[in-house]
């Protein structure tokens, strides 16, 4: 069964990380949500999301994708918590799967993740990280290798549904569409 980590910051966008979340288990994804520390999490819009466990606690685990929601200050906190950078870089080193979503992108491109690389994310975000060597698309969701990268809430439902695909197959995939009745 593929596991999937989708941390979870004070501030994250509510309606990307639950998106993600439900559709992921739908498709019978093992997904395990984080919080950078053992409070529950206060979503940008005061939705509170409870985490299974805390970033501390799955560290040392495997997972074959990590999706960061995006939001302000989520994607922030997410940016600034070192444990965060090492397993994403942890996790391209060993061909895995790292996505984002939003504002998020932008720890991905803070880890050194999308230099060379093709990404997408809220408008305006990647340019404001003056790296260079992102090439920066505007597509709704983006994948280039092992990192898919999306827009923002608009495109919650595509992106969590591009990872589907990506983590069980298509066949999986177009079973949990039908089943949303899109």
């Amino acid at each position: 069964m593929a596991r999937t980590l989708v941390p979870l910051a004070q501030g994250c966008e509510e309606l990307e990380a639950v998106t993600v979340i439900d559709l992921l288990r739908r498709a019978g994804v093992e997904v395990v949500v984080a919080g950078l520390d053992a409070q529950p999490v206060k979503a940008s819009r005061g939705v509170v999301l409870i985490p299974d466990a805390t970033l501390d606690e799955v560290m040392s685990q495997s997972f074959d994708m990590i999706v960061l929601p995006g939001g302000l200050p989520g994607a922030d906190h997410l940016n600034q918590d070192p444990r965060i950078c090492t397993m994403l870089q942890t996790m391209n080193r060993n061909g895995k799967y790292t996505a984002a979503i939003c504002a998020a992108p932008k720890v991905l491109a803070s880890a050194g993740l999308l230099k060379g690389r093709k990404a997408t994310g809220y408008p305006g975000v990647l340019e404001k990280t003056g790296q260079a060597g992102i090439d920066i698309d505007a597509g709704a969701v983006v994948r280039d290798g092992n990192v898919i990268t999306s827009r923002g809430p608009g495109t919650a439902m595509d992106f969590a549904l591009e990872l589907i695909e990506l983590l069980v197959g298509s066949a999986k995939r177009l079973e949990v569409e039908n089943a949303l009745v899109r």
